[in-house]
Parts: structure tokens; C-alpha cells; sequence
């Protein structure tokens, strides 16, 4: 390879690496504080309107939220009201950190799963800690392309610069 080329090709490896990295480590960190952190709820998975929505893997939740002493601005989160309640509101998100290819048959629609949701922008939630299924073989494939991002990008980097 030409030194230009080298040096853009292991400037922009080292970017999605070190970007990827940064998102798998902001995404696990928000997933453990909202779990011990977040506010406890009941979800109930909602059918997905649209068909290709129903391909995603992770589902569509329906959990209610306390509006009483806190922020009646609906900009916080996409929430949406569904029956008029004077305590609270139904919120519809879908969980953080589910990455599996199918969805797995306890999250088909109906079924109600627990949840931890963050008080302050109710549309940030993940699965509570003993309904998780098994996220870390997705987050290791993460982490490790991004490893293998940075560090053949730094190679390149390290070639071109010599």
C-alpha cells in the first residue's frame, strides 16, 4: 500500500475502533446503573405495529411511569399516552443491550417481563438483571471487532509513519 492510503485506512480503522469501543463501554455502564440504579417496573410486550418492526429482536415494551412530583414534559422520552391516568402514563421503548438475531419466545407479545427504567428519561430501560438473557457472547463480538478495529488500524498507522 502507498503511504497516503495506509495512513487514511489506519486513521479510519482507529476511529471505528476506538468509537466502537467507546459505545460497547457507555452502553454497558448505562445498562448496570439502570439496573441497580433505575426504577423498577412490570413491562408487557407489545406487538410490533409494523412488519419489519417485527423483525427486530428486541421487543416493544409497555411500562408505566410515575409522572406524580416529576417532570410533566413528554420531550424527556417517546412517551406516549395510551388511557388517560392521572398517576402516570404508558411508556413504549424497546430495552438496551438486546442484540440476539431472533427473538427468543418468552418476549412474544403479552408476555410480562420486569424492567428498570431511568426516572429521568423513562424511555431508556433494559431488561431487569434475572430476565437478561445471555448478552455477553454479543457484547464480547463487540468488543473484540472493536479491539481488532483500533489495533489493526494502529498497525497501519505505525506502518505508514515509519
Amino acid at each position: 500500500m502507498e503511504t497516503p492510503t495506509t495512513l487514511v485506512g489506519g486513521a479510519v480503522l482507529a476511529a471505528f475502533g476506538s468509537a466502537l469501543l467507546l459505545w460497547c463501554a457507555v452502553e454497558l455502564r448505562l445498562r448496570h446503573r439502570l439496573r441497580r440504579h433505575g426504577v423498577p417496573a412490570t413491562a408487557q410486550v407489545v406487538a410490533d405495529r409494523a412488519r419489519t418492526d417485527a423483525m427486530d429482536s428486541s421487543p416493544l415494551l409497555s411500562y408505566p411511569v410515575d409522572t406524580v412530583g416529576g417532570p410533566t414534559d413528554a420531550g424527556l422520552g417517546t412517551v406516549h399516552e395510551l388511557r388517560p391516568d392521572p398517576v402516570g402514563r404508558l411508556v413504549l421503548s424497546r430495552p438496551r443491550g438486546h442484540t440476539p438475531l431472533r427473538r427468543p419466545p418468552r418476549l412474544a407479545a403479552g408476555a410480562a417481563v420486569q424492567v428498570a427504567y431511568d426516572p429521568r428519561r423513562p424511555s431508556r430501560v433494559v431488561l431487569a438483571a434475572h430476565e437478561e438473557l445471555p448478552s455477553l457472547p454479543a457484547d464480547l463480538f463487540w468488543a473484540l471487532l472493536g479491539t481488532s478495529a483500533l489495533a489493526g488500524g494502529l498497525t497501519l498507522l505505525a506502518l505508514a509513519l515509519r
